[in-house]
């Protein structure tokens, strides 16, 4: 059997305790260190993993743990100077959503990796669910015909964030599913939303990511909303999916329904669009945990000096994005284009104040700060 590879978890408030659990269970893992700055939380922790050492300090778990990677799961604003301790001590280094503040911090942390040769991987957890990897198979064969556009819904009651936007919290989970689908980054991002409880912080946004070739998104976010609401729909040229990640079973459901527009015609009285309305199907999906999944990938990247699916290169992608709505934001609603790393972005007026415009997973992997316990929640 290859040697375990020594695991240290850096925060353990909101989503730390469930890669802890996770790491703990795989074969080829010691999950070694659970750090926070929290001794009522190492203590509760302890209580359940006694045999996993505890730590206040993450520098000189660094320096003195002997692990070979981290995973990182803090608040935003903590990200990148941890992250980037733990890329500078030569570890193996898991990021969760999003990757960092802003893509500066995200294109810097990518190079020290790079220099260091140990893997970058973010948590882009639903990239490792069986719907999400049944869906990409769907639209990639061909079955649905053409993408026209995606919408995506995420809302329910909280939990409010003190440093970051709804749209921050929430829509990383679907601007990555988007993006992996689309296979191709958006040309201009629009953002509108509304702080109703802490000033400054918007609570509700609708985000509208532009494509090449007539191609959108629309992103939904919300922490107002009376119901857990995880819904997608994929509308394409032959078929529709819908994926509702709240279902308890039949996540997805492909639907045959379309609408044509007649080749030819002599009179507008003769123009019809045909409607066409068949069956639904129901793939059957094999249920397993994304997060187990993601954590092996993260293990097996470091094992066999792979790519991960989620690499460095996918968080500063997403980054950009959030940046670009944040810009929006400011503009009403304003197109802003997405541009390379390093330029410039040009911005547009919101047009009459409306504000929205129109390495492959392994198949045997996939059947200090005073507020670490705050994590900003990586939520499904």
């Amino acid at each position: 059997m290859n040697k375990q590879i020594k695991v240290g978890v850096i925060g353990c408030g909101y989503w730390g305790p469930n890669l802890i659990r996770n790491f703990r269970a795989l074969a080829d893992c010691q999950l070694k260190v659970m750090c926070d700055v929290s001794q009522e939380r190492l203590a509760h922790l302890k209580s359940i993993y006694p045999e996993v050492e505890g730590s206040t300090d993450y520098h000189r778990t660094l320096k003195e743990g002997g692990l070979d990677a981290v995973a990182i799961a803090t608040a935003v604003k903590y990200h990148y100077n941890m992250a980037k301790a733990c890329l500078l001590a030569g570890k193996h280094t898991f990021i969760e959503k999003p990757m960092a503040a802003s893509s500066a911090e995200c294109e810097e942390l990518i190079e020290i990796a790079r220099q260091q040769g140990v893997v970058l991987m973010v948590g882009h957890t639903f990239l490792y669910s069986p719907a999400v990897r049944r869906i990409k198979q769907i639209v990639d064969s061909g079955d649905i015909g053409e993408i026209r556009y995606i919408s995506a819904r995420r809302l329910n009651l909280g939990l409010f964030q003190k440093d970051i936007n709804v749209a921050w919290d929430l829509a990383p989970h679907d601007i990555s599913i988007i993006l992996h689908i689309m296979q191709q980054q958006p040309t201009t991002i629009n953002c509108r939303g509304s702080a109703h409880i802490t000033p400054g912080i918007e609570d509700v946004t609708t985000m509208c990511l532009t494509f090449p070739k007539e191609r959108s998104a629309i992103i939904q976010s919300s922490w107002l909303d009376p119901r857990k609401v995880r819904e997608m729909t994929i509308v394409g040229s032959k078929r529709m999916i819908v994926y509702d990640d709240v279902a308890p079973i039949e996540k997805v459901r492909i639907f045959d329904a379309r609408v044509e527009r007649p080749p030819h015609y002599d009179t507008f009285a003769e123009f019809h669009y045909a409607y066409h309305y068949g069956d639904v199907y129901v793939p059957y999906i094999k249920q397993e945990e994304p997060l187990k999944t993601e954590c092996q990938h993260f293990l097996d990247c470091i094992r066999h000096a792979g790519t991960p699916l989620t690499s460095g290169k996918a968080g500063l992608d997403l980054v950009r994005i959030l940046e670009a709505s944040s810009k929006s934001l400011k503009l009403n609603g304003g197109a802003v284009d997405l541009v390379a790393p390093g330029t410039v972005p040009q911005t547009q007026p919101a047009a009459n104040g409306a504000g929205l415009a129109t390495a492959p997973v392994p198949t045997a992997t996939m059947a200090a700060p005073e507020t670490l316990a705050a994590k900003t929640p990586a939520r499904a």
